[in-house]
């Protein structure tokens, strides 16, 4: 039997600041391994949502302040309620540094500027400014998902963040 994996990769030009090309590398590559085809589709500004509906893996990287404020417009157009739904009908997502920020109910700027997020998750970021110091080192998660072949699970990732993510009631 032959799978398919349709990546739907938002935001490309703007949200792709630290590098994040290698994680639809090695995306791709690890499905090549497993004999999985693979389709990247690119969303950039003014991309029609309907096309969301298409992919079966969501991915967005970081970006600076600038262009996280310019995705936030986007966003807010006629996309937000697009993605919302995606992610609670358990599409999965890959949102690294200011793409899980999105995620969340906002990010507060050094210099206090409030960029909105979807609300999708109960956690929001601030950035303390210059005088802290940056996250930066490897990071281990276990993962515990109920019901699925792989339970339990370590993930392995990288970080390099100014922000720091706070998480609310729920």
């Amino acid at each position: 039997m032959k799978y398919k994996l349709v990546i739907g990769w938002l935001y490309p030009e703007l949200m792709s600041t630290y590098g994040d090309r290698g994680n639809i590398i090695a995306l791709q590559k690890r499905c090549e391994w497993r004999k999985i085809e693979t389709e990247t589709k690119h969303f950039d500004v003014g991309f029609d949502y309907k096309e969301l509906a298409t992919c079966d893996l969501l991915f967005m990287g970081g970006a600076q302040d600038r262009q996280q404020k310019i995705v936030s417009d986007d966003l807010k157009k006629d996309k937000s309620n697009a993605l919302k739904q995606l992610i609670e009908k358990e599409i999965p997502g890959l949102f690294i540094c200011g793409a899980y920020q999105f995620l969340g109910k906002y990010y507060k700027e050094a210099d206090g500027t409030i960029i909105e997020g979807l609300g999708i998750l109960d956690v929001y970021t601030v950035n303390p400014g210059i005088n802290k110091k940056r996250l930066i080192g490897d990071v281990i998660a276990k993962l515990s998902i109920p019901n699925y072949q792989f339970s339990e699970k370590s993930i392995v990732g990288f970080e390099n963040h100014g922000g720091r993510t706070y998480l609310g009631k729920n």
